[in-house]
């Protein structure tokens, strides 16, 4: 018996030496695209050529989970199924993940996350720039342990730096261009401990504008430049109580600012440096957004300013409100903002040369969102899991029903304020899980189902992924620590 079974295999492999085996499904569309993308990455060289511009793209929050969410949503809004769907950096070549853990956090902090892409080292939770040495809200030890950023690396070889965010310009990863602090809630100077004399982050903002480090800043924040004795064009006060009034400082220093959509277009790209503060805290989510530039329009505005130096750029773009959707529970959020992250790479992508410009996508650290099973194709990503079809791609219109007999959503969070648990007056917790319909569940404000019950929902430890095209951007790969992701952009803009 087996030694029919030789006879025939070895008879089999004698009779294909000389033609192909044929391959039944080679027909295929799932078959033939895959060859193609054989042929794509077959063709594929490296370009080794020394980077003039780094653009480091950072959807805060933005997992491997959230990021697919974006992807079924964007391709849902075009009309398909969702999963088939390709972000805009989805199509870079080379991709890796990337451990985002701190010196002494298994779950990470976005501070010292943004600090490792900047600095190269690993540090402590809540703190930006500074070595592990340091000790978080210990003012005195700052010193000695302050690091050397990529932006202060590229302005030593005259490139100029910007900086692109949703959040306020002093948060955790724009702040980690610019600032050297031991703690991230250091935003204005009323945040200090007494007798701290580390400055804060927005007075380190205007000195590095000031000396001509950074040269484009766009986001949010005014609160933390303006004294509380001022008012700005929206209405609202301040929070410094030094009397600084640094946007004033700045503008005095032959700086632009902008405050809003009108004012924004009447910047000059050569007019000297460029300051938008769009809200007094965090600038809108796209879902709200009004009256302010999106994510793309100041990334295109960075790009088109600081092309102007024929010596290069850094440029940071923070998609931070991916982040702060997660930790409300408010999935519809994360999405819509998430597709203006994609929105602007595709951007940049279109703006820029991939033989002189480096473009990493990444995110700091990941969140608690989760999928459930078993969903048929095409089922909302925000709303229900309905059952597979047996005969066709699409969902039945059937939900799925867990054990209580309710349905349930396609996502959902492991923690956060959509707790199914509610706080009783004995300080215990209980509840019933609630019944969810598809109207509820696809509202733009509905919270996604969680399990244990928190203000706020908290990052995870998980990996994220990093996208990379452009010179270098082949050393994209594998399972990295992401401090790598700093040497990365450091060899591009020095290599030979």
């Amino acid at each position: 018996m087996k030694r029919a079974f030789w006879l025939a295999t070895a008879s089999l492999f004698a009779a294909s030496a000389g033609q192909a085996q044929q391959v039944n499904q080679s027909e295929s569309a799932w078959y033939t695209d895959a060859q193609a993308e054989i042929e794509r990455k077959l063709a594929r060289q490296p370009i080794t050529g020394r980077a003039k511009n780094v653009i480091l793209f950072v959807a805060d929050g933005n997992s491997v989970g959230t990021n697919y969410a974006i992807r079924l949503f964007d391709g849902q809004k075009k009309g398909g199924l969702g999963d088939d769907n390709i972000l805009s950096y989805e199509n870079f070549p080379y991709l890796a993940l990337v451990k985002t853990y701190n010196v002494n956090a298994q779950t990470p902090d976005s501070a010292p996350t943004a600090s490792a892409m900047n600095t190269g080292v690993k540090s402590n939770f809540t703190t930006i720039n500074v070595s592990e040495n340091a000790v978080a809200g210990d003012c005195a030890t700052l010193a000695g342990n302050e690091l050397t950023t990529f932006a202060e690396v590229v302005s030593a070889k005259d490139k100029s730096v910007g900086i692109v965010t949703t959040t306020r310009m002093t948060h955790a990863t724009p702040a980690a261009v610019y600032s050297k602090t031991v703690h991230r809630d250091w935003e204005d100077n009323t945040g200090l401990p007494e007798g701290c004399e580390q400055l804060d982050i927005a007075a380190q903002f205007a000195d590095a504008m000031k000396s001509g480090m950074i040269d484009l800043a766009l986001g949010g924040g005014r609160r933390h430049f303006l004294p509380e004795s001022v008012t700005d064009d929206e209405g609202k006060t301040g929070k410094r109580t030094d009397d600084r009034n640094i946007v004033q400082e700045l503008l005095d220093g032959g700086a632009q600012y902008a405050w809003n959509d009108e004012t924004f277009g009447q910047l000059d790209p050569a007019g000297g440096p460029i300051l938008g503060l769009f809200e007094s805290s965090h600038m809108l989510y796209e879902h709200d957004r009004t009256g302010e530039p999106s994510l793309a329009e100041m990334t295109e505005f960075a790009i088109n300013t600081l092309s102007a130096n024929e010596n290069g750029y850094y440029l940071e773009v923070e998609a931070g409100r991916v982040d702060h959707a997660n930790h409300d529970g408010n999935l519809h959020r994360v999405l819509t903002d998430g597709i203006a992250f994609a929105d602007a790479i595709a951007k940049a992508d279109e703006l820029t040369d991939d033989e002189d410009t480096l473009i990493l996508v990444t995110a700091d650290h990941a969140h608690t969102l989760t999928f459930n099973g078993y969903c048929g194709r095409g089922s909302p990503v925000t709303g229900l899991c309905y059952k597979v079809d047996d005969h066709n791609k699409k969902h039945l219109d059937e939900p799925n029903l867990a054990s209580d007999g309710k349905p349930y959503t396609v996502a959902g969070y492991l923690n956060g304020a959509g707790s199914i648990l509610v706080a009783q007056a004995d300080g215990n917790y209980f509840g019933t899980r609630p019944t969810v319909t598809q109207e509820q569940a696809t509202d733009p404000d509905y919270l996604q189902q969680a399990l244990i019950p928190m203000s706020s929902e908290t990052h995870s430890g998980t990996d994220v992924a990093l996208y990379g095209k452009g010179p270098w951007a082949h050393l994209v790969d594998g399972t990295v620590e992401q401090n790598y992701i700093f040497h990365i952009m450091l060899h591009a803009v020095n290599a030979e």
